[in-house]
């Protein structure tokens, strides 16, 4: 079983090197450098070898969103832990800033992922929660909705900053009403 396990470890390390190289072509150049092609050329494999590991582009979308759902888990945990609910909202609005590609990959950009259902996966619960734990201590009501709210109140905000719809010197201030507004 030796060689078994030593070509498994190959695939997972070629699928993660496909994925790597798909998230800095998109943070270097926008998601529509990503190609097939662009791709084959950065891992240097052939363009089949790509579909070996992804169905599609959108599987190949759908896996750079989960990697950054997780790494999105992590920072507003820290956030949270840091600096409570206006850490989590800082946190969340500095991830958005300083990854925009991942983040339109989670967020904006088609992928097989399933939010909010029995089938989401696990990874997807986790963040949610995170935000979930950030907002229950002020909620008089349904958590789940007052979370979906703020999560969405966030998610206009990272949008709206990221194409300059927004004033870039009230940034903070929109933070800290958003907060006020949950906790009362």
């Amino acid at each position: 079983m030796p060689s078994q396990d030593r070509r498994e470890r190959a695939l997972a390390e070629r699928g993660a090197l496909i994925v790597r190289a798909a998230r800095e072509l998109a943070e270097a150049e926008g998601w529509d450098a990503v190609t097939t092609r662009r791709l084959a050329e950065a891992v240097e494999y052939s363009q089949p070898v790509l579909y070996s590991h992804f169905k599609n582009m959108q599987a190949i979308v759908t896996a750079v969103a989960l990697d950054g759902i997780a790494e999105l888990a992590v920072v507003l945990r820290d956030g949270r832990e840091a600096g409570g609910l206006h850490g989590l909202a800082e946190a969340y609005l500095g991830y958005a800033e300083a990854h925009p590609a991942v983040y339109a990959a989670v967020f904006t950009r088609r992928t097989d992922l399933a939010f909010g259902t029995a089938d989401s996966p696990e990874v997807l619960r986790i963040t949610f929660g995170e935000l979930y734990a950030g907002v229950e201590p002020y909620a008089t009501g349904d958590v789940e909705t007052l979370t979906e709210v703020f999560w969405s109140a966030l998610h206009g905000q990272a949008t709206l900053n990221h194409d300059r719809r927004l004033r870039p010197a009230q940034r903070t201030d929109r933070v800290e009403q958003l907060v006020r507004l949950v906790t009362g």
